[in-house]
C-alpha cells in the first residue's frame, strides 16, 4: 500500500463519502476552489446542507475528529470552529472505515469524540457513535 499525505487522506474520505450519498439517492454539489468553509452541499429534495468532511480516528473506545479547521497567516495560528458556516460534518472513520453523519449543533468547538461502546455513567454530553452512521441519519 503507498503511503498517503494528509491531502490524499482528505481526498480518499471525501470521495468515499460523495459515493455514499449518492448511492443513497442524494444529489451532491463541489463547491469550486478550496476557499469556501464546506466541502460539499448536499441536495436532500426540501433544502441544502453546507457539509464539512472530516477524517476521524481511533483513541481508545472513541472515534475522534477534529471540528476547527488550523490557518497560518504570517506565522500567526487560528483556530476557527464551523459554527453558521456548515450543517453537519460528515465523518470517515480511516480505523474502522465507518461512515458518521454529525449535526454541527451535536459536535465540540475543536474535537468531536463518538462513543463506541456503552459509558459506564448516564451523561447528556455522551455521543455514541452508532445513533450517528451516516446511513441511519441522513435527511
Amino acid at each position: 500500500m503507498i503511503a498517503m499525505n494528509t491531502k490524499q487522506i482528505g481526498d480518499e474520505t471525501e470521495a468515499r463519502i460523495i459515493a455514499t450519498l449518492v448511492g443513497e439517492g442524494y444529489s451532491v454539489s463541489i463547491p469550486f476552489g478550496d476557499n469556501d468553509r464546506y466541502d460539499l452541499v448536499l441536495d436532500t429534495d426540501d433544502q441544502l446542507l453546507r457539509v464539512q468532511c472530516k477524517t476521524g480516528w481511533i483513541e481508545s473506545d472513541v472515534v475522534r475528529f477534529k471540528t476547527a479547521s488550523k490557518t497560518t497567516s504570517n506565522g500567526d495560528v487560528t483556530m476557527d470552529d464551523y459554527d453558521g458556516e456548515i450543517d453537519a460534518f460528515a465523518v470517515r472513520c480511516k480505523d474502522n472505515g465507518e461512515l458518521y453523519w454529525v449535526p454541527v449543533e451535536d459536535a465540540g468547538k475543536k474535537s468531536t469524540y463518538l462513543r463506541l461502546t456503552e459509558p459506564k455513567i448516564d451523561h447528556p454530553s455522551v455521543n455514541l457513535a452508532e445513533t450517528y452512521r451516516l446511513t441511519d441519519q441522513l435527511p
